[in-house]
């Protein structure tokens, strides 16, 4: 046994050192190298066993290789792994009328990630306004990706700095402001792109009036409204699309992230005014919408609507809502636990870096941003004992650091 560690830890130290010498330093990594994932769980190279409370950043809504997503991607590999775009597949054309009936009428371009969903929104709504309408207004502490437009759009000005100059045509406004947004508005303005929750901007849930005003303003000039689901799709609020909750139905949706089931994968969805404003040659990409991709995301939709994961997302949601907010109550340094379904966000009256990394050493994997919020989002197939197990790693969290 003794050897066997030791050599796990050899391997890990010329892993990561392998990483300094040739994987370019984009992230900020911490020392763990996992080897394998099954459910809500993942192992590293020791063996040592963690609970996975944000897989993969959110692409995990199913967990670590659910079993009917796995199953569809080895029977897809060994019969068909790419087709050109300029060719069909019974894939595409069943996923996209899958997406289109669980959302709204029009039709899908897909893509392989969410900044490229967006980057592609983007790129329809300016075609549909242009000449005389192409700005677009954002939200500040926004995400919607990080290739120079997604990133000019994102409302943080960390995100784009350093790769000035940046694009023109985009404004931001403070999220839930109406007043602010109607004031932003311009004869140039051709639409409003926002996140229902944002995720990166600290779990912060767009309220229902507001959306209900920011709709009717789209339809009052003209403007297309633009939901940016990447995170918040595929059943992380208990609606397979967030946009569900709230009523309100938006004219572009791009989604990514779970949508696979952990294999790469983006889509966004124009409504049936803007379906076909994008024509051969205005837009393209290689690799998205392949077999594989297509044979994940249906195997994803599949699972949701045959283990009725929505209301147990809404029931474990709920749950783990209560068992936090308890917590809150018992530690002063928690200010507030805000979020919907299973995308929750713990705001801490200090720096969340060192709860963060007491969870981490002692077996649970969460994430932490805007420095203070602590961003929990376990799949959609988490249990309540998986709960209460977080919940019992982070009370001591919570405890050491106050």
């Amino acid at each position: 046994m003794k050897n066997s560690i030791a050599s796990n830890e050899v391997d890990q130290k010329k892993t990561i050192q392998l990483y300094e010498q040739y994987v370019m330093p984009t992230y900020k990594k911490f020392p763990l190298t996992l080897k394998r994932g099954k459910g809500a769980y993942v192992w590293d190279n020791e063996g040592k066993k963690y609970l996975d409370f944000f897989p993969g950043w959110g692409v995990g809504g199913l967990g670590h290789c659910h079993p009917r997503v796995v199953k569809a991607i080895q029977k897809q590999a060994a019969t068909f792994i790419h087709v050109a775009n300029n060719y069909y597949h019974d894939g595409q054309a069943t996923l996209a009328k899958e997406l289109i009936a669980a959302s709204f009428p029009g039709k899908v371009f897909f893509c392989n990630s969410g900044a490229e969903a967006n980057e592609g929104a983007i790129k329809l709504v300016r075609k549909f306004g242009n000449p005389e309408r192409n700005e677009i207004i954002a939200m500040n502490e926004s995400f919607h990706g990080r290739t120079v437009a997604t990133a000019t759009a994102t409302g943080q000005g960390r995100i784009g700095k350093g790769f000035e100059p940046l694009p023109g045509g985009f404004t931001h406004v403070p999220f839930n402001d109406f007043a602010a947004l109607e004031k932003a508005v311009s004869p140039k303005t051709v639409a409003i792109m926002l996140e229902p929750i944002q995720g990166e901007g600290g779990v912060r849930v767009a309220d229902k009036a507001y959306l209900s005003a920011v709709r009717n303003l789209c339809d009052e000039k003209n403007i297309l409204l633009i939901f940016d689901e990447v995170q918040t799709g595929m059943g992380r609020t208990g609606e397979l699309f967030c946009f569900k909750n709230f009523g309100i139905t938006p004219d572009v949706l791009t989604l990514a992230k779970s949508l696979g089931g952990g294999f790469p994968i983006g889509a966004f969805i124009a409504g049936k005014k803007i379906a076909d404003v994008l024509q051969p040659g205005t837009h393209g990409s290689t690799f998205a919408g392949s077999p594989l991709a297509c044979a994940a995301a249906l195997a994803v939709l599949g699972t949701i609507q045959k283990e009725k994961l929505l209301p147990h997302a809404r029931a474990m949601g709920a749950y783990l809502q209560k068992q936090l907010k308890a917590l809150g109550n018992m530690h002063s340094i928690v200010r507030e636990v805000r979020g919907m379904g299973l995308m929750v966000g713990v705001v801490l009256g200090i720096e969340g870096k060192f709860v963060y990394e007491d969870c981490l050493k002692n077996g649970l994997l969460i994430n932490c941003t805007q420095g203070n919020v602590l961003r929990i989002m376990p799949p959609i197939t988490v249990t309540k004992k998986e709960i209460d197990t977080a919940i019992k790693i982070l009370d001591g969290a919570l405890t050491r650091a106050a």
